[in-house]
């Protein structure tokens, strides 16, 4: 039995899942404070053409009679591409130079299924095949900080960090994560019983200990100076920033916001959900600006896939594949990166994606933790947007 599995089992059900070893300080590291990715899940698959909209294209109007959005409303970038109204409060970072956008992102063979193309952005895998292990898990450098969660998951599961041996906790908040702790009695383990018994009880207690170092964390977390959204990617982003502004050492966040899978009355819902996303991540980087916080984090968006070119009869978009994301932080080198979608030539409706996806982790690895791509990422290369 994995470690994993007996957590997610009777012991915690309900409570939380995750994975800690014994007696984890979440003290703060000595010196400067160590880089922080946060992962940004847009559940569904983002409609790509009404986010970075190519409005000069005379084939956007034609492919979508009901859903090209109206130019005079749009934030221009340049003068091809511009930005969804709903994300104005975005411009900010975009005029400071700290908003990239990564143009037509995906891989070959796309497969349009939520679950399978998920997956293989998660594993960093070729549509052909099937890995166990997250990106995360085989790019990451471990040891770094020893005894440090490696990742915390705010919003959905574990995904890019599954397998292998980073250290995953779970939580909606640090104090809940002290009271589910909290709840678990200290049990000795019998001097004969089966060894899955005996490890199940070591689980128990390295979380009662996590509970225990995490509250000795809370001490020192305070409210954001600002006043985030109450809205559920607004809630996420607010305890990043005050573990962030805790000096708590840990290398990656996953938020998510969604769902994205607009197949009907897509401009309301999708004006709906880039409003919360733009203004969360607005005052998630005000708030640390303030806090001094703002140069080590960076931010970057994924989901499954884009949406097709064409609208459907339900005034909304299938599922499709190449779309854009974007990297905001301090150290993020501003501008529009990668083609654009070139609307006349479509592979079954959709644009055909000129940016490997694995390109965004080959640079992370690269430009954000400053080593080497693992073997996975070293076919694709770097780009210049960190």
């Amino acid at each position: 039995m994995r470690r994993r599995d007996l957590i997610r089992g009777a012991l915690l059900a309900g409570v939380l899942p995750g994975t800690l070893t014994a007696g984890t300080p979440l003290a703060p590291a000595p010196g400067p404070r160590p880089r922080t990715l946060v992962l940004l899940e847009l559940k569904g698959g983002n409609d790509g053409l009404n986010t970075l909209v190519p409005f000069r294209d005379p084939n956007y109007a034609r492919l979508r009679p009901r859903l090209a959005l109206d130019s005079t409303s749009l934030l221009p970038l340049d003068d091809a591409a511009a930005l969804h109204p709903a994300l104005r409060p975005l411009m900010p970072a975009w005029d400071d130079g700290e908003l990239a956008w990564l143009q037509n992102v995906g891989y070959p063979a796309p497969n349009r299924s939520h679950f399978r193309s998920m997956d293989i952005w998660e594993t960093g895998s070729d549509a052909t095949e099937v890995l166990a292990t997250g990106w995360l898990t085989r790019s990451l450098p471990q040891g770094s900080n020893p005894g440090v969660p490696d990742v915390v998951i705010l919003g959905g599961d574990e995904g890019p960090a599954r397998g292998g041996g980073l250290e995953v906790i779970s939580l909606q908040t640090p104090e809940q994560f002290v009271r589910a702790a909290r709840q678990l009695q200290a049990l000795e383990p019998p001097a004969r019983g089966p060894d899955a018994l005996a490890h199940l009880l070591a689980v128990r207690a390295s979380i009662r200990q996590a509970g225990v170092e995490f509250q000795a964390s809370i001490e020192r977390l305070e409210e954001p100076p600002l006043a985030f959204p109450s809205t559920p990617l607004g809630r996420q982003l607010q305890q990043v920033a005050r573990m962030l502004n805790a000096g708590m050492a840990i290398p990656v966040y996953k938020v998510r916001i969604g769902s994205f899978d607009t197949h009907s009355q897509q401009l309301t819902r999708h004006a709906a959900l880039l409003t919360q996303l733009a203004e969360a991540l607005a005052v998630f980087r005000a708030t640390l600006k303030q806090t001094g916080d703002w140069d080590r984090v960076l931010v970057m968006s994924y989901s499954e896939f884009g949406r097709r070119a064409a609208e459907n009869a339900s005034a909304g978009t299938d599922h499709g594949a190449a779309a854009p994301h974007f990297a905001l932080g301090g150290r993020v080198k501003g501008g529009l990166y990668g083609t654009a979608p070139d609307l006349t030539t479509l592979d079954r409706g959709d644009p055909v994606q000129t940016t490997d996806y694995r390109q965004l982790y080959a640079t992370i690895a690269e430009r954000w933790w400053r080593q080497p791509a693992p073997a996975f990422q070293t076919r694709f290369p770097v780009m210049e947007w960190i």
